[in-house]
């Protein structure tokens, strides 16, 4: 499999920089067998039934991209540098992996002040990142973090505009819960209350599992040949309690079906041992392209997704690689939204 071969083009006026209001007010294209339809997001509990389960990711987005100041005393006297940082991952002894911007600019040792609460100093570079080592922990460091962070929008979007108070909701799902993330599992962004209510009524089961999306997930593939590319690794959970839901759903006929490719992944990472859902919790850089034997997963809600990307390989294992250039050429067509706060879509392999 080559790289061209998940290529498609795509409009730049078809990026979304901001979601639909209401959430459940976003577009939806539902693929089922030959059938392509056009709906919103609040016509879900149309296309599902009583019995079916969606799986829920509901790690919790941090405001990982500060901007702080560096100062430095030399033979010219006191001399400043401004210093971005987006938080990638934590480490053990409540260190942080980032990305630091200018790096070369920040010497090991060298403290970046980010706000009157809230400062990290460098403690080594390694493979182009930084370690920062913060002045808080626990509780005070989240507080700290809420008050200096901004959301991390996906390059795509930050290109285009900074991150803003309506993103500190918008990007974030209305069940986030545990804090770890540092981009969105974004297909669930277009849930509201009342759509959940509205699933419920039409007899639909949900199931929560966490896993911390990475800033990795917009890493481009640079290799020509897919199968060599080297996946992220991502932390993520299925409590025992979620893999007996999603085990009783399964045996009794009903459709297991992750919102996100996020929650996709990290269930069928659970299912690679035994070749059933498991309870599981570790670090998964599982890679899904064509030909991947799906244990759980019977049909996806996802958002549209980037060019030679992964999640396009993703998708194209589930539905096929001839069918999702047909969806995608439809939306395409349709002037559908694309990205993290564009339209969804619904899979429903034949």
């Amino acid at each position: 499999m080559k790289l061209s071969d998940f290529d498609y083009d795509l409009p730049e006026a078809l990026i979304a920089t901001r979601p639909a209001r209401p959430r459940s007010a976003a577009r939806l294209l539902v693929a089922q067998g030959d059938d392509l339809t056009d709906a919103h997001v609040h016509d879900l509990p149309d296309w599902l039934r009583a019995g079916d389960r969606l799986v829920l990711n509901d790690t919790r987005v941090i405001p990982a991209r500060l901007n702080g100041v560096r100062r430095r005393d030399g033979a010219q006297g006191l001399t400043e540098a401004r210093i971005e940082a987006v938080l990638l991952s934590p480490r053990p002894g409540g260190t942080w992996t980032a990305m630091i911007k200018p790096l070369k600019k920040l010497r090991e040792g060298e403290v970046v002040i980010f706000s009157d609460d809230l400062s990290a100093t460098l403690i080594a570079k390694e493979d182009g990142q930084g370690v920062l080592e913060f002045n808080l922990t626990g509780d005070d460091f989240d507080a700290a973090l809420a008050k200096a962070g901004a959301m991390p929008l996906p390059p795509y979007i930050a290109a285009r505009r900074a991150a803003d108070a309506s993103d500190v909701a918008d990007y974030q799902t209305v069940w986030a819960r545990h804090s770890g993330a540092v981009a969105a599992p974004t297909a669930s962004l277009h849930f509201d209350d009342a759509l959940l209510a509205a699933l419920r009524a039409r007899g639909v089961e949900f199931t929560h599992v966490t896993l911390h999306v990475g800033a990795g997930t917009f890493l481009p593939v640079k290799v020509e040949d897919v199968l060599t590319h080297k996946m992220h690794a991502e932390w993520g959970e299925v409590t025992p309690e979620a893999a007996r839901q999603i085990a009783a759903t399964k045996a009794a006929g009903g459709r297991v079906i992750p919102v996100g490719t996020t929650a996709l992944r990290l269930i069928e990472s659970a299912a690679r041992a035994t070749g059933a859902i498991a309870p599981w919790e570790g670090e998964t850089d599982i890679f899904i392209y064509p030909g991947f034997d799906f244990r759980v997963t019977d049909a996806l809600m996802t958002n549209f997704h980037l060019p030679k990307s992964t999640l396009m390989m993703l998708v194209s294992a589930l539905m096929g690689q001839r069918e999702v250039r047909r969806i995608y050429a439809h939306a395409v067509r349709h002037e559908y939204r694309f990205f993290s706060y564009g339209d969804a879509s619904l899979l429903l392999p034949a």
